[in-house]
């Protein structure tokens, strides 16, 4: 390697000082250093065929979004942690410069991590209600926005007052379970760290390729996480709430992009067709990262 883009976040380096340090220290070992505020900047600043990595300056938020908005690129990225824990991001901050040493003797492996991507649909219910291609209220099948992508997870959640969701699963068109709870998570390998784990899901080996499915909060004694075949297309459903209102709830990608789901509208969530690049420097074990991390926590 020897071309990087710097994708800082500002408000971890308000005054750009930790980015300057890291760009003079590529330049004095002899690479070319492009310092950005935000990835649009990055994917307009010259050809990036040329570019051999993108280091995200900040925390997991940050590589998330930088993941999310360069997916198109396949630029693999490399987080630097500015923060204070971080899962994604696997460089502390003074361990700079060791990093990029190893960085410019191609002593790294990559990594290409699972996304998810996820589709509102309104109008159709998996399993029940069709007829001729039309629903019982006279709707059809309605794609409501792009495709929208996620390297963590996919969130659907209450948005608004403080109370609970009713949320219908359905598994490649079969009807799973209904859940009465703050919400449900679907969760990549990569995001099992992020609220996955908050919510009580299983940690997953961030290579491995499958999907997550984890209530959060469920109001009943009984309900567990549920591990899923990457193949497997996951439905969420909105039915009427309680005593019949009309429901409003938000899914979340990866806490960046957010759409509004409304009673009868569903969000289809499969694996993606496109992967992040990762850039891994540590020889450890997953393992052994995993229990560092946790006793620091």
């Amino acid at each position: 390697m020897k071309r990087f883009f710097l994708i800082t976040n500002e408000a971890k380096d308000p005054h750009g000082e930790f980015t300057k340090k890291i760009a003079d220290v590529i330049k004095k070992h002899g690479g070319e250093a492009v310092c950005v505020a935000n990835e649009s900047e990055a994917l307009g600043a010259g050809d990036e065929a040329d570019v051999d990595c993108a280091l995200v300056l900040g925390g997991d938020g940050t590589l998330l979004r930088a993941a999310r908005n360069m997916m198109d690129s396949k630029i693999p990225l490399l987080g630097i942690n500015l923060g204070t824990l971080g899962y994604l991001a696997e460089v502390e901050s003074s361990c700079a410069e060791e990093a990029i040493e190893k960085l410019l003797a191609d002593a790294y492996v990559r990594e290409e991590r699972m996304m998810l991507a996820g589709k509102l649909l309104s109008g159709e219910t998996p399993d029940e209600g069709m007829r001729d291609g039309v629903t019982s209220d006279g709707r059809g099948p309605v794609e409501n926005e792009e495709e929208q992508f996620a390297l963590n997870d996919i969130v659907i959640s209450r948005c608004g007052s403080l109370q609970v969701v009713n949320v219908r699963i359905y598994v490649n068109d079969r009807f799973l379970n209904d859940y009465c709870a703050d919400g449900v998570i679907v969760a990549t390998p990569t995001g099992s760290t992020g609220y996955n784990l908050s919510a009580g899901g299983p940690i997953v080996e961030p290579s491995a390729r499958l999907l997550l499915l984890t209530p959060i909060c469920p109001h009943t004694l009984n309900t567990r996480s549920i591990v899923f075949a990457p193949e497997d297309e996951i439905t969420v459903e909105i039915p009427p709430g309680k005593d019949g209102h009309e429901q409003m709830v938000e899914a979340n990608f990866d806490g960046s992009h957010k759409i509004v789901l409304r009673t009868g509208d569903r969000i289809l969530i499969r694996r993606a067709d496109r992967t992040t690049g990762i850039v891994r420097l540590n020889t450890e074990s997953f393992l052994a990262v995993l229990h560092k991390k946790m006793s620091e926590a």
